[in-house]
């Protein structure tokens, strides 16, 4: 048995510990706060409980398949996602078995994934099971999204019978050839830590790591287990799970005095400083921490746009979202005019700084990262966690409201879309600004990728509201699976999805899973007749797609089963009756709402998003 580790630049110092108590873990769960509520930090797993008594289980219970379902409902994990396979079998026997840990049986691997990703950013890790190989390598493009998103997601994989190894034996979902590492080799760049387990001794060993790092780093795993070990009993797993435990990851003492001193220098001869809040918020669980220090400082702060649902915007500080050119209205001009700016936990990529365009000076700026503070052009400090280190700021920092006295003077309230006559087609904006009055505590937003970033970027998120989308990896049809894994995750919240057509047609499939779950999910199904955010970019036929019956399509998938309206609207009357109905008559019931849009009614924000982005992509070679 051979355990895989691919990534050298990580903190070697921060092994795993494993408790030798022979007591079962519970778990200590987050409790969020304000908009966290739907977007915990990843590793949710902080402390371990220890129970009063632990139980020899019987032979029968004692098999490597019981032992990683209950690590899994330890950690926190009580929904699995799955799509069976014959590699995969005996262990999905096992899983099910345990009475705390539910199949969710998907459509196809890739939602899946998806659903596995958005489980973990509500519970803080998740977990999917697919078959060797043809499940694996299906699955693969919603565990590098997870990646890219910094969420522990566990990737299980049924593989080949562990007498197979080292053979020249050719197996059935393979490409032919007796080397069985081909699957191995793709997930080595999107997981932090591979585990191949063709053997019992060290099984329990190489789970229970994998488990661990997933948390710790905040990354996605690989685990393959043979397809005849699942059922077999090992000394091993003869008892109740051992309690393992991070060791917590510690600042500098030194470092973290030294950083704190420097950027409140920085800070406190300024004149008009900001704070910006961006996506590694989650990662660094340091939500609460950037809350004290804009509360300590009467600084305005915005957010990045991938970390909008992270930090309260029911905040009297509080200014919107920080994107460039697309920025909420005179938010860009307070940040980017400011002569100092905090960033905490942020990405700069081609489009979160709307195709490298933003106005910001590296001189002026603080640069957060989840374990590292950079001060203007050169002074960096490491080994410092963001949480320890903002809140340690937020004690040294002096009170200043001057830039956001000047927001204040400036701030125009936004108007309302213009009426016209009864029965006008349906504008997206009117849309939105119903979608907004639908908000509330008991909500989440999952905003699929397309110009529903860009309204669903605007929409104001009371306290205790979700928000969730794919920024970085931009997956068009990732919003399905998501939707699906996060309504799982949090059944007391209902969740609006708002997701285009083209993007719909990609993963529609697990709308089936949705109904099977009773989830009741409102989704609006923007029908403006092709990928929008391409068109913005670049425009061509191949940006055009068939229509289809949508509403008939989720009738079809119901047939009968389960709790589910549909309906389709072209104008404003008919939009606040559907609303009506899925809030009120079928507010227990799965809501599709397909919206009829025009093809040219995009927001004001992607039209001037996509010609920068395009721009961006279209720059020239560099002359050689």
């Amino acid at each position: 048995t051979k355990s895989f580790k691919t990534s050298p630049h990580k903190e070697k110092n921060s092994l795993i510990s494993l408790s030798m108590a022979t007591n079962l873990g519970s778990l200590e769960t987050y409790k969020p706060h304000n908009n966290d509520l739907a977007s915990p930090p990843n590793g949710t797993v902080s402390t371990i409980q220890k129970s009063t008594s632990s139980t020899t289980l019987a032979s029968s219970e004692s098999t490597l398949g019981s032992h990683l379902a209950r690590r899994l409902v330890e950690v926190g994990v009580t929904d699995v996602f799955t799509v069976p396979g014959d590699f995969n079998l005996t262990l999905l026997d096992y899983l099910i078995a345990e009475p705390k840990l539910k199949n969710i049986g998907c459509c196809n691997e890739l939602n899946a994934g998806y659903a596995a990703d958005g489980y973990a950013r509500a519970r803080g890790v998740g977990a999917c099971v697919v078959t060797f190989t043809v499940g694996g390598l299906s699955v693969i493009n919603a565990i590098a999204g997870a990646y890219s998103e910094n969420l522990p997601l566990i990737c299980i994989v049924g593989g080949p019978n562990s007498n197979d190894f080292g053979t020249n034996r050719i197996l059935h979902h393979t490409i032919g050839l007796p080397d069985f590492s081909q699957e191995l080799r793709c997930f080595q760049t999107v997981t932090c830590h591979q585990a191949v387990v063709n053997n019992l001794e060290d099984a329990h060993e190489m789970i229970d790591t994998a488990i661990s790092t997933a948390l710790k780093e905040s990354k996605p795993v690989y685990i393959s287990i043979s397809c005849n070990l699942a059922g077999i009993p090992h000394p091993t797993f003869s008892r109740e799970p051992v309690p393992f435990s991070l060791s917590p990851k510690l600042s500098n003492e030194a470092g973290l005095e030294a950083a704190v001193e420097a950027a409140a220098e920085f800070l406190n001869k300024a004149v008009k400083p900001v704070l910006v809040a961006g996506p590694k918020l989650r990662v660094a669980k340091a939500s609460e921490a950037f809350t004290e220090l804009a509360d300590k400082s009467a600084y305005p702060y915005a957010v990045m746009p991938s970390a909008k649902g992270l930090v309260p915007e029911n905040h009297q500080h509080f200014i919107g979202t920080f994107w460039g050119a697309v920025s909420t209205s005179f938010c860009a001009e307070i940040v980017e005019s400011a002569d100092a700016y905090l960033f905490a936990g942020p990405i700069f990529n081609d489009y979160s700084s709307v195709g490298y365009s933003l106005l910001l000076k590296k001189e002026k700026s603080i640069i957060v990262e989840p374990n590292r503070v950079v001060i203007g052009n050169g002074v960096a400090f490491g080994c410092i966690l963001m949480k320890d280190f903002l809140s340690a700021l937020a004690k040294r920092i002096n009170r200043n409201n001057t830039a956001y006295e000047n927001y204040h003077r400036i701030f125009v309230p936004e108007g309302l879309p213009l009426r016209f006559g009864p029965r006008e087609p349906l504008r997206v904006n009117v849309l939105f600004q119903h979608i907004q009055n639908m908000l509330s505590s008991k909500t989440a937003v999952i905003a699929e990728t397309g110009d529903s970033w860009f309204n669903c970027q605007k929409l104001k998120l009371p306290e205790g509201c979700g928000y969730e989308f794919q920024m970085q990896y931009g997956s068009i049809g990732w919003s399905v699976g998501a939707t699906l894994g996060y309504a799982q995750a949090v059944p007391d919240k209902r969740v609006i999805a708002c997701i285009g057509d083209g993007s719909f047609q990609v993963t529609a499939q697990d709308v089936s899973t949705m109904l099977r779950c009773g989830q009741k999910t409102i989704i609006f199904l923007i029908n403006n007749g092709g990928y929008t955010i391409e068109v913005e970019i670049h425009d061509g036929p191949y940006n055009v797609i068939k229509n289809w019956n949508y509403t008939g399509l989720v009738d079809a998938i119901h047939n009968g089963q389960g709790k589910c309206w549909t309906t389709k609207v072209t104008c404003e009357e008919e939009l606040v009756e559907a609303i009506e109905t899925a809030t009120g008559e079928k507010k227990d019931s799965f809501c599709f709402i397909e919206v009829i849009a025009h093809k040219d009614d995009t927001s004001k924000e992607l039209l001037e998003w996509g010609s920068r982005v395009c721009s961006a992509n279209s720059r020239p070679p560099n002359p050689q």
